[in-house]
């Protein structure tokens, strides 16, 4: 029977509490980090070569959704009762609301540092050190909002501008893409700075801190923010029920993505899993 994710906003304080001691449980196992250091092994860029499997690429969602059923798995076998629930940054907007809360995820960090120090993943706590992809920081950090040089979080009409193309990805198959629902979700422009930000990347550059970069997986609110990206891309699929992941097949010899991207039914690595067979997931979750 499928079970339920349901909005950040609508959780109960006992599903709150459940939640985040799963997580803290999922972390003194040490699975989490295992979590943190994959995502930082399948974080390539354009730039360099071989495979790109999680990010600008067509699998960018497949990827994350698997990788996301992983670590709701890892939760439910601490509590059956977890799910993950999803953040909507397009109603819920403000620093100190939803999930931003003490019981939750905890709040911004401080000004000179950005060391998170509320809530049950400030360092403090004693339960939330950071060990992958860490330097002279192991604390949580956060700078929501962007003190120094402010933006805002993407709106209602910017996923909509997501939402309505028919096409799911298109040639080159990467950053540069300027058609597309996949690249318009993931959110890479062109130009420099805040106007290259869109969608997803531009929730991470929100957020800040621990969030940029390939070890945003440290941050609990990844899983939240692509909790509501893989909603997106399921009310994409309900818009635009004839379309499909593309490419339908992998690029030839001589494409300059030949062996550089995932189609269709090709194997996504690191599992054995196909973009094909994830394309629902009606009969393992669904979203309230």
């Amino acid at each position: 029977m499928a079970y339920t994710r349901k909005n950040v906003t609508a959780l109960t304080r006992s599903e709150k509490r459940r939640f985040v001691d799963a997580l803290l449980a999922v972390k003194r196992r040490g699975e989490y980090d295992e979590f943190v250091r994959m995502h930082i092994d399948y974080y390539t860029a354009d730039g360099e070569r071989g495979l790109r499997a999680a990010h600008m690429t067509p699998s960018f969602l497949p990827w994350h959704r698997r990788f996301l059923l992983d670590l709701e798995n890892a939760l439910r076998r601490v509590d059956d009762s977890v799910t993950v629930p999803y953040w909507d940054w397009t109603r819920d907007r403000s620093p100190s609301g939803p999930p931003w809360t003490d019981d939750l995820l905890g709040g911004n960090g401080r000004r000179p540092d950005r060391l998170v120090t509320t809530g049950p993943f400030a360092f403090a706590e004693g339960n939330w050190t950071l060990r992958e992809n860490v330097t002279d920081e192991n604390y949580l950090t956060r700078d929501l909002g962007r003190s120094r040089d402010p933006i805002d979080l993407p709106t209602e009409s910017d996923l909509e501008g997501a939402l309505k193309d028919p096409v799911y990805d298109a040639a080159p198959w990467d950053s540069t893409a300027t058609k597309g629902f996949r690249n318009k979700l993931e959110g890479w422009g062109s130009g420099r700075g805040t106007v290259s930000w869109r969608n997803h990347n531009r929730v991470h550059r929100w957020v800040g801190g621990a969030m940029v970069g390939g070890a945003s997986v440290n941050d609990p609110v990844f899983w939240l923010h692509h909790a509501f990206i893989d909603l997106q891309w399921s009310r994409w699929q309900q818009r635009h029920r004839k379309h499909r992941y593309l490419p339908a097949k992998p690029p030839g010899r001589n494409n300059a993505q030949y062996r550089r991207i995932v189609a269709r039914h090709e194997r996504m690595p690191p599992w054995n899993v196909t973009p094909d067979s994830l394309e629902s997931h009606e009969r393992i979750y669904r979203y309230a």
